[in-house]
């Protein structure tokens, strides 16, 4: 199957890699997913745990291939590049999801904390909704926040307006943490808002 997505994003100070079996080191990813300074802070407000085997980790990897694979979606690496605090670290995680018959991508990011506080959220934001608009032709990119998460939901507006868009309301029992269903408030963008903005980033594709 041909492949959609690019392999390789990058923007003024952040690499994005295709995660996929042989792409990372699964080690360093499990170091950092498992018990890096901040992990439980980190993991709070995503669905995911701190993973508590390398094997979780393999399976991670694995399904983040599939996904690339089948064009439904996929997740990058996040690397600073050179000249930033951190240069070639794995520094989080983001990615987004396909629903091709809406015309919409949903994006989603975790940062290590190290690594909070730098603006990378809105920078790799700025790139996927290029990807978005410009390689993929859709028609929206949307993000989420738990309803309780007031730091992503500040990070999610800010650059949200900076393209055109914003908030448009509460998603309840949206999604389902520990078990329990979680409210979410959801931002978006469209093709023509982001057309009229004049925030664009530079960004390289490679495939």
């Amino acid at each position: 199957m041909t492949t959609l997505f690019p392999a390789t994003i990058e923007t003024d100070r952040l690499r994005l890699e295709a995660l996929r079996p042989g792409a990372v080191d699964v080690h360093e990813l499990y170091r950092v997913c498992s018990s890096d300074p901040g992990i439980e802070e980190v993991t709070e407000y995503v669905t995911w745990d701190p993973h508590r085997t390398p094997k979780e980790t393999v399976d991670h990897v694995e399904r983040a291939g599939e996904q690339y694979e089948s064009n439904e979606g996929v997740t990058y690496v996040i690397r600073p590049r050179e000249g930033e605090d951190g240069a070639g670290e794995l520094a989080g995680d983001t990615g987004f999801d396909v629903d091709w018959d809406r015309q919409s991508m949903t994006l989603g990011i975790w940062l290590r904390k190290r690594f909070w506080g730098r603006g990378y959220s809105g920078e790799r934001a700025a790139a996927l909704m290029h990807v978005a608009f410009e390689h993929l032709d859709l028609d929206l990119v949307e993000v989420e926040a738990f309803v309780d998460n007031d730091r992503s939901k500040r990070a999610i507006r800010k650059y949200t307006e900076a393209h055109g868009g914003g908030r448009d309301g509460v998603l309840r029992n949206w999604r389902v943490q520990d078990g329990e269903p979680i409210d979410c408030v959801r931002y978006s963008v469209s093709r023509s808002e982001w057309a009229a903005s004049s925030t664009d980033v530079t960004v390289a594709i490679r495939d």
